[in-house]
């Protein structure tokens, strides 16, 4: 991993939330458009707030096994810079996409190391790894194997690992140190309530994540970090 890692905060649901994350410091916000998950939105209610956000902030729609023509368009709205495949899209759905020349992360579940053994065949340097909960599609502060996710950074540094599942702003700064991961994604760790984000939590991911961390021994005794183990 080459410089800071970067930070991204997902299950964004409203424009306060958004606002807060930019001004703590995230890089990358994502906006969940898989009707199965509580921190769905509509991305035309909502385009507006999103396409007014920072330019300097990466806006990701994270889908879940759409059809290809919905991703495409939806890879292609205004307000929407890239789109996150979260769900059980193949290879070969992945070449086809990549041919339209749009950005897009690929979320692998990862439990074994099997489960990631094909990384690097999705078309795409940007992987996600989420921990696995079965029936579920991310999202739910499950825990990721770190030595795996490790491994992974090890044997295949060519590809930008993004380092999802279970983390908060106790534990982000040494998921970080052991698996040097190019970027963090977070969503449970730092709510209130599903879809609803809360900004001590938020301020204190993005600076644990930066190194800058203060007090965070007392935010892992917090309740709201608890309840997120």
């Amino acid at each position: 991993m080459s410089g800071r890692v970067r930070v991204k905060i997902c299950g964004i649901t409203n424009r306060a939330d958004a606002v807060t994350a930019v001004a703590c410091g995230a890089d990358a916000l994502g906006f969940n458009l898989f009707a199965g998950s509580p921190r769905c939105i509509d991305l035309e209610e909502n385009a507006d707030w999103i396409a007014a956000l920072s330019p300097f902030v990466t806006k990701v729609a994270v889908l879940v096994n759409v059809a290809f023509a919905e991703a495409c368009r939806i890879a292609a709205h205004p307000a929407i810079d890239l789109v996150q495949f979260h769900g059980d899209e193949d290879a070969a759905f992945c070449a086809a996409f990549a041919k339209t020349g749009r950005p897009f992360i690929k979320a692998l579940r990862a439990r074994t190391a099997n489960d990631v053994a094909q990384a690097a065949h999705f078309s795409t340097p940007h992987i996600l790894l989420d921990g696995v909960l079965p029936g579920a599609y991310g999202g739910t502060g499950t825990r990721l194997d770190l030595p795996l996710a490790a491994d992974l950074v090890s044997r295949e540094p060519e590809l930008n690992i993004i380092l999802a599942g279970g983390l908060t702003p106790a534990n982000v700064g040494e998921a970080t140190r052991v698996v040097r991961p190019f970027a963090v994604d977070v969503a449970s760790g730092v709510e209130r309530a599903p879809g609803r984000k809360d900004s001590a939590l938020v301020a204190a991911f993005i600076d644990a994540a930066f190194g800058r961390a203060k007090g965070i021994s007392q935010l892992s005794e917090s309740p709201a970090v608890k309840s997120e183990k």
